[in-house]
């Protein structure tokens, strides 16, 4: 962007700011242009709601709203249309989309699809449900029935251990942690640039990291840690083993020259990757990061990584890396 004052291109810069929301306050890593001759800031409209949708991230965290993508989760796991689902809950007829297109809920209204979240607690407004259709009613009560079966045979909730919660905030991207979403980043990789999982580490945390940079979200809401070899998935070692075991991918063993062994992590011909999953802003992405590193081998993405300064911060303490730290990020 070029400076209105002097007409040259001005430096992308950020700093630590209180931004107001909702009589609170919340500190962000604010993004300006700064022109540096006159020392004036300088915002686009794209970097307003990039902005503000940090802000948003943080509102939603603190008081434990469901992002947009989980608000549509609740409603299609009852097989719902929005304007149904709306109207159990008692909203408008055409809030409830409303939420699922990215509007934050008032507090009230948030605490209401947190319950509903909760297939035992929605059963209470469901049977409260004055409508027409005795027939619709009958069907959802069954459907929620189902439902809260299935939840009371569900002990261990394997992909929560996998992603290290289900619970959105710093360390996660402000997204709702699918692992899903992350077999699919894995399968994506295995097929554009077969790596060792060190490599494939570092390919994954790109693709998270770009993503809440340029969007305010990270794409699967994976969790990275700092390790001396850079940062990786929270539980690397279990999710590659985990997708081998489930034919999502190929993973075979290379002999170290101590004896030792490395994984080395290819695509499998029959198992494409799941493109209809992402939004195009996602798949560019992803193609960014595939194509910046496809002729990168380990060594080097390792030392790129180790620039990083949610590395850098980290790496004594092999502490979980904020996502705040992708406004900084210089790999990508």
């Amino acid at each position: 962007m070029k400076s209105p004052i002097t007409g040259k291109e001005m430096k992308l810069s950020n700093e630590w700011r209180a931004v107001p929301y909702r009589k609170e306050e919340f500190t962000i890593k604010y993004q300006f242009y700064l022109c540096e001759e006159s020392g004036e800031q300088f915002t686009t409209t794209a970097l307003d709601e990039l902005n503000m949708q940090m802000v948003y991230n943080q509102y939603r965290v603190k008081h434990h709203i469901p992002q947009s993508d989980e608000i549509k989760e609740i409603r299609d796991q009852y097989d719902l249309s929005a304007v149904r689902m709306g109207e159990i809950l008692g909203f408008g007829p055409n809030t409830y989309g409303l939420y699922e297109k990215g509007d934050l809920p008032s507090l009230p209204n948030a605490n209401l699809l947190k319950m509903a979240s909760d297939p035992a607690k929605f059963m209470t407004l469901a049977k409260d449900w004055n409508t027409e259709s005795i027939k619709a009613k009958e069907v959802l009560l069954k459907k929620i029935d189902k439902l809260i079966e299935e939840r009371e045979e569900d002990f261990i909730n394997f992909d929560n251990y996998l992603m290290g919660g289900s619970e959105a905030d710093e360390f996660t991207g402000y997204k709702k942690p699918s692992l899903e979403k992350l077999t699919e980043m894995v399968v994506y990789f295995a097929h554009k640039t077969p790596s060792y999982k060190t490599k494939m580490n570092k390919l994954l945390f790109y693709g998270d990291f770009c993503s809440f940079k340029e969007t305010g979200m990270s794409i699967s809401g994976s969790k990275y840690r700092a390790i001396s070899y850079g940062p990786v998935h929270n539980k690397f070692e279990t999710l590659f083993e985990h997708l081998a075991e489930r034919d999502a991918l190929d993973k075979y063993y290379d002999e170290l020259p101590d004896g030792g062994q490395i994984a080395f992590l290819t695509a499998r011909t029959d198992r494409p990757f799941k493109k209809e999953l992402f939004s195009e802003k996602e798949l560019e992405i992803l193609e960014r990061v595939a194509d910046k590193f496809q002729e990168f081998n380990t060594k080097q993405i390792v030392i790129e990584s180790h620039k990083e300064l949610g590395w850098l911060d980290n790496q004594d303490s092999r502490s979980l890396i904020s996502y705040h730290y992708a406004i900084d990020l210089k790999g990508i």
